[in-house]
């Protein structure tokens, strides 16, 4: 597992690194260098940004850090608790299920009608929609990890499966302080 968090850190890094060169060169171009100036920064920054942020929606189910309602799911005992966190996986699962069938639609027909962005750069959109389908895709693994965690590793002493906090080494306080 630590090899696929890797791979995916270093890639988010790679993409959010490159953005950032492009976007200081596009910056720097458009200002001091004229002449070496072009239109096809911004686009880069947008498609570097995109396969960014979809393979981070991967680590942030990793480290149980999408938008849920916590607070109201909290007030339930435990084992209600790892039922719904069962549930919430499936339903997670289901949707990105249907995020990677119809991204792979979206994806196999702009490369079919060989489709690519309308400014000089011309660059094939499957590229661009198929981090939909990758994205969508780590995430359903990840969901499906919970799950499997929530079914047969579940600690109702301490609501863990082994999230973010344990794999962080930190150590969980509760509110009784131990």
């Amino acid at each position: 597992m630590w090899v696929w968090d890797r791979v995916e850190q270093t890639l988010i890094g790679l993409f959010g690194l490159a953005a950032l060169c492009v976007g200081i060169w596009s910056v720097f171009s458009r200002y001091f260098a004229t002449e070496l100036s072009s239109g096809w920064g911004d686009e880069v920054i947008v498609y570097l940004i995109v396969w960014g942020v979809m393979i981070a929606s991967s680590q942030l189910v990793r480290l149980d850090g999408h938008v849920r309602p916590d607070l109201v799911l909290r007030l339930f005992p435990a084992e209600a608790q790892r039922w719904f966190e069962a549930f919430n996986c499936v339903v997670a699962m289901a949707f990105c299920g249907g995020l990677v069938w119809y991204g792979w639609q979206i994806t196999t027909t702009s490369w079919m009608l060989d489709e690519h962005s309308s400014t000089g750069l011309s660059f094939p959109m499957y590229l661009y929609y198929v981090a939909l389908v990758a994205g969508a895709g780590l995430m359903f693994l990840r969901y499906l990890i919970r799950l499997v965690r929530y079914l047969l590793f579940f600690d109702p002493k301490t609501m863990s499966v082994g999230h973010s906090v344990h794999e962080a080494g930190a150590e969980i306080v509760r509110p009784d302080g131990h």
